[in-house]
């Protein structure tokens, strides 16, 4: 069968990316044909796009790791999935479980491998979600990327209660659902903006203390004032080089920064000495596994939170979705949902 999809084929840029006709095989043994319906934007799909994130990316591709749709067939021998089932499928098609290896890390969506930007798409069963009943396609296609990096350094590697305070940089996807998780579980959060109208959005989902960080371009000293000098427990580094730094000085004795996104770009100086004396955990998180996911979705829907979706595009519309997200207007997540 033929469907359409929006590949990076040749020039990086937004205006460069091209609908396309391809191919769709049957699916084999062990995989199911999906028809996807909605898919959520990534600060690295805008990357790839414009060719900040890997210049040597295979063209043409595919883009998007975070998608969710229906089965539309099965191919032989898969039994956990049927026709008409609601499914979403990890960041990573070979991460299922436990550490992250050189072969889990080849398999992301949308970059390494095709993504989820395209009517169909045939995925091995082993990897997918069904999708709870709580949430609907636009939602659950939020989750893969965002959530699950947001999960993997607050939960699967810490475990933050009542007795942890976070640092969320900015109001973007893996942000605000840092911002949901760390409610979830109870700890106190700081959030940083330059806008003091996603401060106040942010307050609204249970933000205990804001800083914008144009007025305060110390950012890290008012975080030590609203902590009675004891700095933070948990900082999710969004920022990158430019802020990191920054993040070391928030961050308190013992304290985990876990290091995600490269916003101000990815080499600057380090002095390590924050690190050293106040022996805190520095770590570099890539999205998560499948399990990961797993627990992701079912805290959420145990507990009735849905993700912040700050803007639907039609497929149609990709292009002005890509171009929404590079405007750095959006609070949460920005969609593009399928027919």
């Amino acid at each position: 069968m033929h469907a359409q999809a929006v590949r990076l084929s040749g020039d990086f840029s937004i205006d460069a990316l091209t609908f396309d006709p391809i191919d769709v095989p049957d699916p084999g043994p062990g995989e199911v044909l999906v028809r996807v319906r909605a898919v959520s934007l990534n600060y690295r799909d805008l990357m790839l796009a414009e060719g900040r994130y890997d210049p040597k990316v295979q063209r043409p591709r595919i883009l998007c790791s975070d998608g969710a749709g229906e089965i539309a067939s099965v191919g032989a021998g898969v039994t956990e999935f049927k026709p008409g089932d609601r499914v979403g499928a990890p960041f990573f098609l070979d991460w299922l479980d436990g550490p992250i290896t050189a072969v889990a890390s080849a398999s992301a969506l949308g970059g390494a491998v095709d993504g989820m930007l395209t009517e169909y798409r045939v995925l091995p069963a082993r990897a997918l979600l069904a999708i709870p009943e709580a949430f609907s396609f636009q939602e659950a296609a939020t989750f893969p990327c965002a959530a699950v990096t947001a999960w993997q350094a607050l939960v699967s590697t810490a475990a933050i209660d009542e007795h942890d305070t976070v640092l969320l940089l900015g109001t973007g996807g893996v942000s605000i659902f840092g911002l949901q998780i760390t409610k979830l579980r109870g700890a106190r959060t700081i959030v940083t903006s330059s806008s003091d109208e996603k401060l106040e959005r942010a307050k609204a989902l249970g933000a205990d203390h804001t800083i914008n960080y144009r007025q305060h371009p110390d950012w890290d000293s008012q975080v030590h004032e609203l902590t009675d000098k004891a700095g933070v427990t948990h900082v999710l580094e969004v920022g990158g080089a430019g802020t990191l730094q920054s993040s070391l000085r928030a961050a308190g004795v013992g304290a985990q920064v876990s290091v995600i996104g490269v916003l101000t770009g990815r080499e600057q100086p380090l002095n390590i000495g924050q690190i050293l004396f106040k022996s805190l955990r520095l770590q570099g998180i890539y999205v998560g596994s499948r399990s990961m996911l797993s627990e992701a979705l079912d805290a959420f829907a145990g507990a009735g939170v849905r993700p912040v979706v700050d803007r639907t595009f039609s497929f149609a519309d990709a292009h002005a979705a890509f171009r929404y997200l590079q405007s750095a207007q959006h609070f949460g997540k920005v969609v593009i949902t399928l027919p």
